[in-house]
């Protein structure tokens, strides 16, 4: 500092702190060999406390509000001094001004996974991620505990900290609630509040006051999530025949951006019929015994039809006729065993006796007599 700045900060006796950044703190108000004219003024303005540090040590503190230094004002202060007549000479002291405003939207997030037990997935893997807001409620404490004696504190210096406790209260929060996994998301608000009031007391010891704690998003695994994707998909689709076009449609989507050309089409589509026939398939209803009775107005199938067979009777071919009629006609001498029979599927007329399955016609007929 030049000597004109020099002799100008003897001049001003007005003590301020204008803040045009969004993260800072702590501020130390910065004089020649911290001197300060009695007599100065003092402005402290909203959201801001300004104290006074002698030899180390915190003496005053200012809530905002216009003050002229004096030794009325500075009780502490002039203690430490040792001002018992009030002198009027130029004092040190460091002037801090911190700022009690809310830091907002500051975030937080769990680094690794948390495990859980859930009732319904049974051991998962979460992580969570969300804001919180925070401000200075104990200026002395907060200088004492965190600050120091940095000239320039920052929520960047701090954040850190706040972000491990943060995260450490809420995945015991989290591990210890019985709250299944697919219900968190309607009681975000309600774990927010329970992280908060444990956090809040271990905040306190700072100077600090946690105002707000948001949980944005608990999250499952990759594969988790896309495995409940294909559940929720398969619940949308309901009528597997619609599912079997909409596979046939994706087929023929792909196989137009398959350089194959009309041959990738068909298998793209062989491929979506088969899969959505075998998932209709798997899925329909096990079919009736085929013991049990037709349904009702289901026809039964036709009668076995009758073998018949025609025959050489009189040199003149008759027929065709059934076994029964067959049989009388073997009775009453019409037909012997040397007539001949033909049935569709015989390649030529052949003897009724030579024919197996005319035996049993002539069982009880006895054979001609051998001649003379």
């Amino acid at each position: 500092m030049g000597l004109r700045d020099l002799i100008r900060s003897q001049l001003i006796d007005i003590i301020e702190w204008t803040d045009d950044s969004n993260d800072t703190m702590v501020y130390r108000y910065e004089r020649q060999d911290n001197e300060i004219k009695y007599g100065a003024k003092l402005v402290v303005r909203e959201s801001q406390v300004a104290a006074f540090v002698n030899m180390g040590k915190i003496a005053d503190v200012f809530q905002p509000g216009m003050y002229e230094l004096e030794t009325k004002n500075l009780p502490i202060l002039s203690t430490l001094l040792g001002w018992k007549y009030g002198f009027e000479s130029p004092f040190k002291a460091e002037v801090y001004f911190v700022n009690t405003r809310r830091f907002t939207d500051l975030k937080w997030g769990t680094k690794n996974p948390v495990i859980r037990r859930d009732p319904e997935f049974g051991m998962v893997r979460l992580r969570a991620f969300g804001t919180y807001a925070v401000r200075v409620s104990d200026a002395a404490t907060f200088i004492r505990e965190i600050v120091g004696t940095d000239s320039h504190f920052t929520t960047d210096e701090v954040t850190e900290q706040l972000r491990n406790i943060v995260v450490s209260r809420f995945s015991d929060a989290i591990a210890e609630s019985a709250i299944p996994m697919l219900d968190i998301a309607s009681n975000y608000d309600e774990l927010g509040v329970k992280v908060l009031e444990q956090i809040q007391s271990e905040l306190t010891a700072y100077g600090l006051e946690l105002t707000k704690l948001l949980v944005e998003n608990v999250s499952l695994p990759q594969a988790v999530e896309e495995a409940m994707d294909k559940r929720t998909s398969m619940g949308v689709l309901g009528d597997l025949g619609r599912y079997a076009q909409f596979q046939s449609a994706n087929a023929m989507e792909d196989a137009a951006k398959n350089p194959g050309g009309m041959a990738g089409m068909g298998v793209g589509m062989g491929a979506g019929f088969a899969m959505g026939n075998q998932m209709a398939q798997a899925m329909a209803p096990p079919a009736a015994p085929s013991s049990a009775a037709p349904s009702a107005g289901a026809a039964p199938p036709p009668l076995p039809s009758a073998v018949t067979y025609f025959a050489a009777i009189g040199g003149a071919q008759a027929g065709p006729f059934d076994m029964p009629t067959l049989q009388a006609k073997v009775r009453s001498g019409e037909i012997s065993r040397d007539t001949l029979v033909w049935k569709q599927g015989m390649a030529n007329w052949t003897a009724a006796g030579q024919v197996a399955e005319l035996g049993s016609l002539f069982a009880s007929v006895p054979p001609p007599l051998p001649p003379g």
